[in-house]
C-alpha cells in the first residue's frame, strides 16, 4: 500500500490489507499491529481518522434496512391497497412512517404502538389530501385500540411537526354510508329495506347539518351523530314499512356497529325535531310524537331555519320567557335559548362533605397539649439508636 499512513505503534508505512474472516483489516506488515479492525464498525470520515465507532453510527448500518422498519413498509403498503389509496398516498405515508420510525421517540416503544404508527402515517396522509377517512375505520383494519392509536396520532403530529386539517361533515357522511349494504336488495336486505344511496346521503347530511346548527355536534365524537342521522333519513325516505325497524335491527341490516352514545344522539334529535314541528300549523293537530316525527323529516327541512328562529329564543328573551313562566303559562310556549345539551343538562357532580363546626374552626396554629408533645418525644432507647445512626455519617 502506498505509504500515506504510518504504523502509530513503530512507524512504519507498510501498511497492508488483510482479510480476516471475510473482513477487510489495515495491518502494519513490519510489526503486525492493526490500525483498523473492522470497517464495518467505522463511518467513512472516521476510517480516515483510524477512529472506531458503534455500529449504530458506522457505514454497515446503510447496508440494509432493519426487520422492523421494512415489516413496516410492507404494512403500510398492504393498508394503501386495502384502503385504495392512490400511489401519491402511499408515498407520502411510506415517508412519514421512515421519519417517524428513526426519531428517537418511537425508538424504545412496543410492537403494538409500531403497528398503530403504521395507521398513523396511513391516517395522517388521507386527512392532508382531504381523503375522507375516520379513525374508527383505521382501528378496525388493525385490531387497534382507539385511545391507544390516538395517544399515538397525536405523538406523531407533535414529534414530526405535521399540520393536519378538520375533516368537514359532508365527507364523513359519504364516506360513512359507504360501507352501509342498504343501496341493494339482497338475501339480509328486503327490497323495502333498500334504499337510493344518492337520495339517502343527501337526506342525512341535511339532518346532520341541522345537528350542527343546533350544537349537537360540537365537541362529540361526529360518528354516533351520523349514524342516528342515516337512520333517520332512512325512516323518512320511505316510512310505512320502516317505522317498526328498531334502530339495533336497522344498524344490522346495514352492516355498521351501532355507537353507545348513539342513542343518546337519536333522542336529542327527535327532540330538536318535535320542537320544530311544534312550530307548524298543520302539524300542531296530529299530536306528532317522537315515532311519527319522521314522516314529515322532509317539510321540517325545508323550513329549518324559519323553524329553528321559531323555536328557540335569543339571549335577549330569556328573561321574558322566564317571567311569562312565572306567571303559570303552558311550558309548551314557553320558548328556551338555544343551547349545547352540556348546559341544558349538566352533568351531576359529587358533592363534598360538609365540614363540621368544629372542624372549621382549626386554623393550624393552636397551641399543643402537654399529652401530644409527648407523643413525638423520642424514648431513650430511640435516642441511642438514632446517635448510633449519626456516627455513621
Amino acid at each position: 500500500m502506498s505509504g500515506q499512513r504510518k504504523c502509530p505503534d513503530c512507524g512504519s508505512s507498510e501498511i497492508v490489507e488483510d482479510a480476516h474472516y471475510a473482513q477487510n483489516q489495515l495491518v502494519c506488515a513490519d510489526c503486525g499491529f492493526i490500525l483498523t479492525e473492522g470497517l464495518l464498525t467505522t463511518t467513512f470520515q472516521d476510517e480516515e481518522h483510524l477512529q472506531e465507532v458503534t455500529y449504530s453510527r458506522s457505514t454497515g448500518q446503510n447496508e440494509q434496512l432493519s426487520r422492523c422498519k421494512l415489516r413496516g413498509i410492507k404494512r403500510v403498503q398492504d393498508l394503501c391497497k386495502v384502503l385504495y389509496l392512490p400511489a401519491v398516498f402511499e408515498d407520502t405515508a411510506l415517508s412519514y412512517f421512515q421519519r417517524a420510525i428513526e426519531h428517537p421517540s418511537f425508538h424504545l416503544v412496543s410492537l403494538e404502538k409500531k403497528e398503530i404508527l403504521v395507521g398513523c402515517c396511513v391516517f395522517v396522509t388521507c386527512r392532508q389530501h382531504n381523503w375522507p377517512l375516520t379513525m374508527g375505520t383505521i382501528c378496525s383494519l388493525l385490531y387497534a385500540d382507539k385511545e391507544l392509536f390516538a395517544s399515538v396520532y397525536l405523538c406523531v403530529l407533535k414529534e414530526l411537526e405535521l399540520d393536519v386539517p378538520a375533516l368537514s361533515l359532508t365527507d364523513l357522511v359519504k364516506t360513512h354510508l359507504n360501507s352501509f349494504k342498504l343501496f341493494q336488495s339482497s338475501a339480509s336486505v328486503p327490497a323495502k329495506f333498500a334504499e337510493d344511496k344518492e337520495k339517502m346521503v343527501a337526506r342525512t347530511i341535511q339532518i346532520v347539518e341541522l345537528a350542527s346548527e343546533t350544537w349537537l355536534v360540537t365537541g362529540r365524537h361526529p360518528i354516533p351523530i351520523v349514524t342516528a342521522a342515516a337512520y333517520l333519513a332512512w325512516q323518512s325516505l320511505q316510512p310505512v314499512g320502516r317505522l317498526t325497524c328498531t334502530f339495533p335491527r336497522f344498524c344490522k341490516l346495514a352492516g355498521t356497529d351501532l355507537p353507545p352514545p348513539a342513542h343518546l344522539r337519536l333522542k336529542e334529535l327527535n327532540d330538536i325535531l318535535l320542537r320544530m314541528a311544534s312550530q307548524l300549523a298543520w302539524l300542531r293537530v296530529l299530536n306528532v310524537d317522537k315515532k311519527t316525527v319522521v314522516k314529515h323529516i322532509g317539510d321540517l327541512l325545508q323550513h329549518r331555519h324559519f323553524l329553528l328562529r321559531s323555536s328557540f329564543s335569543s339571549g335577549d328573551t330569556e328573561d321574558q320567557s322566564a317571567t311569562a313562566a312565572g306567571d303559570g303559562s303552558k311550558c309548551s310556549s314557553v320558548r328556551r335559548p338555544l343551547l349545547p345539551p352540556c348546559l341544558i343538562n349538566p352533568r351531576k357532580r359529587l358533592r363534598t362533605a360538609a365540614l363540621s363546626p368544629s372542624d372549621q374552626a382549626i386554623t393550624g396554629d393552636e397551641a399543643i397539649s402537654d399529652s401530644e408533645i409527648e407523643q413525638y418525644l423520642r424514648s431513650q432507647e430511640e435516642m441511642q439508636e438514632f446517635s448510633k445512626a449519626q456516627a455513621w455519617h
